[in-house]
């Protein structure tokens, strides 16, 4: 088992040898170690880090504060590994985590996964490929940092939750390719929890209610989908959704058709889905920017 383990997805938690780590309650001290842990293939400027992290500060006040939090998380750190092999290296100018074998990040192993199995459709997953993803898909605990709101993070959650959904639909298509439905359609529904208006998965849905021969099921959640577009995105199914209801209606659809797989495209209910995701995003990111620049107005006011 690794020394050092960091779970980031949900709520957060440190453990060291099996024990939580306690001692790392300050919370711009983990906001800071969770920065450097979401981005660990790099060095990080120290200047760039005291003002993400203390921007309502002088620059001074900024830099000492970021001291402090370095000093502090190297000496809860260094007892994990040997002196000649720290976990965080603070140079004069750069901040950069050093992680190998006895350091494991739940958001590392997630995003190691998408990368192993990006540009592999749902139908082409090999049994690797797919227990890779459903091992990646059971760490997402709940979004990166729950509860927390700094800008970085919102843009970071938005990110991995949109990898997240796409493990989830790669997973879905592999069930459907091997009538495991009952698996598939907890894919399924998980995707429509994070994104009630996606409409590919309910296309998806229906075609495994009506393979695995529930027909009434599979109306029904035609009668989900027109209700979760209208209310979510203000608008009505695409053509390829109505087609897909009244062949599964009349019962149109041979066993060759209900095997094929939905071609991963994006729809324009998908992308206006996205950009009303990414538009909340920015409303708090412009929030945020006019807070820090009424400081700044106010500070300039206090000089004269």
């Amino acid at each position: 088992m690794s020394a050092l383990r960091f779970q980031l997805f949900g709520k957060l938690l440190i453990q060291k040898d099996a024990q939580a780590l306690n001692g790392l309650e300050g919370r711009k001290e983990q906001e800071l170690l969770c920065y450097l842990l979401v981005h660990p293939d790099r060095p990080h400027p120290r200047e760039m880090l005291a003002s993400l992290l203390w921007s309502d500060t002088s620059t001074e006040k900024s830099r000492k504060y970021l001291r402090q939090a370095l000093w502090h998380l190297h000496s809860m750190l260094k007892p994990a590994r040997p002196v000649n092999t720290e976990v965080l290296s603070a140079e004069h100018d750069w901040v950069q985590l050093n992680l190998n074998g006895d350091c494991w990040i739940d958001v590392t192993a997630f995003e190691r996964a998408f990368a192993d199995t990006q540009g592999v459709s749902g139908k082409s997953l090999d049994q690797n490929g797919a227990q890779s993803l459903k091992n990646a898909v059971e760490l997402y605990k709940g979004d990166l940092l729950d509860g927390w709101y700094h800008d970085w993070c919102l843009f970071e959650r938005e990110r991995l939750q949109n990898m997240y959904l796409t493990m989830l639909d790669k997973l879905m298509t592999y069930s459907m390719e091997h009538k495991e439905y009952e698996t598939g359609f907890t894919y399924g529904a998980t995707i429509l929890r994070y994104d009630r208006a996606s409409e590919r998965t309910y296309r998806q849905l229906m075609l495994m209610k009506y393979s695995a021969g529930d027909r009434t099921g599979a109306l029904r959640l035609y009668d989900r989908c027109v209700a979760a577009l209208a209310e979510e995105l203000a608008v009505e199914p695409e053509g390829r959704t109505t087609a897909l209801y009244e062949k599964i209606r009349t019962g149109s659809i041979d066993n060759s058709q209900t095997t094929d797989q939905i071609p991963h495209d994006a729809s324009l209910t998908e992308v206006l889905g996205r950009l009303k995701r990414l538009q909340l995003v920015l409303t708090a990111v412009q929030k945020r920017v006019q807070r820090d620049i009424a400081a700044v107005e106010q500070g300039f006011k206090t000089l004269k």
